[in-house]
């Protein structure tokens, strides 16, 4: 069975670039967390947390820089996941410019379940179902 894809539009600013007008490195890390939050839901996130005091970390992540984003582009975050188990899902991310013919950026991002004391818990049987939809 295929993976789903999410696609989230990220317009790049100027204050997201080094000197050469090309993207900063570390901000595709913050790309790649606005994704997974329109996938999973921000409200659902909030609630999560503030009702069974867990939430998602980053446990792992590798990143492949292929090509250089450039100031003004809108990109395309594409996005697929799996679930590993019951405490972890590996996430697929990929930065595609404009009428590209490859990603510019690949990320692979393994996120883990905490709670509040940063403990390793299950995922919640919600978060699982969602994401298995």
């Amino acid at each position: 069975m295929e993976n789903k894809i999410y696609h989230h539009p990220v317009q790049i600013y100027y204050e997201d670039t080094d000197h050469s007008g090309v993207v900063y490195h570390p901000n595709f890390l913050k790309y790649f967390e606005r994704a997974r939050e329109h996938v999973i839901d921000s409200q659902r996130l909030d609630q999560l947390w503030k009702e069974q005091g867990l939430g998602f970390a980053v446990y792992k992540a590798n990143m492949t820089f292929q090509d250089g984003v450039e100031f003004a582009e809108i990109c395309d975050i594409r996005t697929s996941f799996v679930i590993e188990g019951k405490y972890k899902t590996v996430w697929r991310q990929e930065v595609w410019r404009p009428n590209s013919k490859r990603a510019a950026v690949i990320g692979d991002i393994e996120m883990v379940c905490l709670d509040k004391n940063k403990q390793l818990q299950p995922m919640p049987e919600s978060i699982i179902q969602l994401l298995s939809k």
